[in-house]
């Protein structure tokens, strides 16, 4: 059988199926084996897993996954790619088309369908423009949810796994280290898509904490405070959280907040550590 990860092969069903690559969908196809191997192999995908695939495109990753997995649904924005799917696809009996936004597709009930309501996989090479939502959306809905293995920008990887006190700091790495471990496990080059895009990619997996790092009674107030804190990065925490429409506190109350953590009030948001908007947070919802 002939791999879509192969160059010739990829180039023969566009051809094949006259297709144009949509801006609009942020589209560029994997055309490396190497890097599609390594995907899975990070993904730990097994003969027990039951894993969503996000942009299979022309299913160039989707058919490593039938091989490793139970089953994927692979679930594609673009309709034009659907009859390409069925072909590319059609060797397989363990994967499940959908033509959807993944944004609207209820991932629960598919996982509750599928595989028992037991913990699923997602893997994706994600459009970098909707990378965020995409990963924050999934986290959110608290889905159950194993692992998370997706191709995004480098620095948006990047920004996903660093501390407090470094630029890419900010409410993206707060996010995805609450709810998971990230770590970059390949850099991709632009020279292994097609097109070819004009920054460099990273395959970051994002393992699920059984347990948040944190605990705080109100994950919603947690999550508002590190947006205002982000929101103007050059303005110290204190006029960060006053100036946020969305937080009621005086700034002696955000005074009073800030120095009960042993902080200084020149101090910035980024400085504040996972654990300290956590304890930020504990004493707005003591209030």
């Amino acid at each position: 059988m002939a791999y879509l990860g192969e160059p010739q092969q990829t180039i023969a069903v566009l051809q094949k199926y006259n297709f144009h690559f949509q801006k609009k969908f942020g589209q560029n196809f994997l055309i490396d084996t190497h890097v599609l191997e390594r995907i899975i192999e990070q993904a730990g995908v097994t003969k027990d897993d039951f894993v969503v695939e996000i942009g299979p495109g022309i299913g160039t990753m989707t058919q490593y996954l039938c091989e490793r997995a139970k089953a994927v649904a692979a679930v594609e924005i673009d309709k034009n790619l659907i009859p390409i799917l069925s072909d590319t696809l059609s060797a397989y009996d363990n994967v499940e088309i959908i033509n959807d936004d993944i944004l609207k597709v209820n991932i629960a009930k598919l996982a509750k369908e599928k595989n028992g309501g037991r913990a699923i996989k997602v893997v994706a090479n994600l459009p970098y423009y909707i990378t965020t939502p995409i990963i924050m959306g999934l986290f959110e809905s608290h889905v159950p949810i194993d692992s998370i293995t997706v191709m995004v920008q480098k620095e948006v990887a990047d920004r996903m796994q660093v501390g407090p006190g470094t630029k890419d700091y900010g409410a993206l790495s707060l996010a995805v280290q609450y709810y998971a471990k990230p770590e970059i496990v390949a850099n991709v080059p632009p020279n292994c898509f097609m097109p070819r895009p004009n920054v460099g990619s990273a395959v970051i997996r994002l393992t699920r904490h059984t347990a948040p790092p944190v605990r705080v009674s109100d994950e919603k107030l947690m999550f508002r405070l590190i947006r205002a804190s982000f929101n103007q990065r050059r303005k110290t925490l204190v006029n960060g959280l006053k100036n946020a429409s969305d937080l009621p506190y005086t700034k002696e109350q955000i005074e009073d907040a800030i120095q009960s953590l042993g902080l200084p009030l020149t101090i910035r948001g980024e400085a504040l550590s996972l654990e300290q908007f956590a304890a930020l947070s504990e004493y707005f919802s003591s209030l």
